[in-house]
């Protein structure tokens, strides 16, 4: 496997971590959050946002520790931080901007291999430390210095939706009037549960594909995958949508409904158009989407950081064009409104 495919299965892990010089045990005063009036801190930052909707991007889990001796969590400048958000953004970010303007933070993020190890509850509390911090300073700061008041669409994936779970469930009860100009949150690649709705009651959950102030939200895997053997589920049950045919049900989507998937098309491992590759459907049992269309070996050995079947890289690449259609059409349904 080559190192291309050894980041991307690390991004991919994503869902759960954060940083490298820093220390969790450091006090608030001691360990503020990144400063985002400063350009160097930010994946991407329109020169000028010249669409009526905005983007704002958080990218899944980008660095790794190298050995056992490195902290828990990374630096915001830390290189291998820096090249796998980039990679991430090329492959995921990309699917929306077509929508609108995109602004990406970068952000502390804790060590996927630390952080899967803990219970769920403590999970939370890790990323609701150094990495939850940075990115509601930089939702912050985007908010009162570059939205202008626009409609705008959240998207992460992986760590980057578990961390966009704690900005909604900390930010957006404080900021109504931020809040009624979210178009979707498209929450990706992490469990949003009944718990969790249930905690939040102010938020609503996509039942279709034109509803706006939703979240929306997936993990895939192969139907082979026994419950509680994806790692990144745990033994959550999410609530699911399917992204091709946008129903709660377990209608099953053929890969011939499908726009298109992004995926790896040479062996430089670069990405590009696949038509008819990934089909879906919704496992209520496991609170997944099933895709059976692809070869599972062949996948494994693209990015099996996560374990055979488990398509946790592939979670916006299986479905890239209809979510890139399906913000467009959010986006206008909102601002028709």
């Amino acid at each position: 496997m080559n190192r291309f495919y050894l980041i991307s299965s690390f991004i991919v892990i994503s869902g759960l971590l954060s940083l490298y010089s820093c220390d969790s045990s450091k006090t608030k005063e001691e360990n503020p959050a990144t400063d985002y009036s400063k350009t160097e801190n930010w994946l991407s930052l329109p020169v000028n946002g010249s669409k009526n909707v905005d983007v704002f991007y958080v990218y899944p889990t980008a660095w790794y520790k190298s050995d056992s001796l490195e902290p828990n969590f990374c630096a915001v400048d830390h290189p291998m931080m820096l090249n796998g958000s980039r990679n991430a953004f090329d492959k995921q970010a990309t699917a929306f901007e077509t929508a609108g303007n995109i602004y990406a933070p970068y952000y502390r993020q804790a060590d996927a291999g630390y952080t899967l190890s803990l219970p769920t509850d403590e999970r939370w509390a890790v990323i609701d430390s150094i990495p939850a911090k940075d990115v509601i300073a930089a939702f912050d700061y985007y908010i009162n210095n570059y939205n202008n008041e626009k409609p705008f669409i959240l998207v992460g994936h992986s760590q980057g939706a578990q961390v966009l779970l704690i900005l909604l469930n900390k930010y957006m009860p404080h900021h109504p009037d931020v809040y009624a100009r979210m178009v979707c949150a498209y929450v990706i690649g992490y469990p949003v549960t009944t718990g969790y709705m249930n905690a939040n009651p102010f938020l609503k959950f996509a039942e279709g594909a034109d509803d706006t102030g939703v979240i929306v939200s997936y993990n895939t895997q192969s139907p082979s995958v026994a419950p509680g053997a994806n790692i990144v589920m745990a033994n959550d049950i999410g609530l699911v949508i399917n992204p091709i045919n946008w129903k709660r049900d377990q209608t099953p989507a053929t890969a011939e409904e499908s726009l298109g998937s992004y995926m790896p098309v040479d062996d430089q491992g670069r990405f590009g158009f696949t038509p008819h590759f990934a089909d879906a459907r919704i496992n209520s049992a496991k609170g997944v989407i099933e895709c059976s269309s692809v070869d599972e070996n062949a996948m494994y050995q693209i990015s099996g950081a996560m374990g055979p079947g488990v398509y946790h890289s592939f979670d916006i690449s299986f479905y890239y064009y209809n979510l890139r259609e399906n913000a467009q059409l959010r986006a206008d349904c909102f601002l028709e409104k």
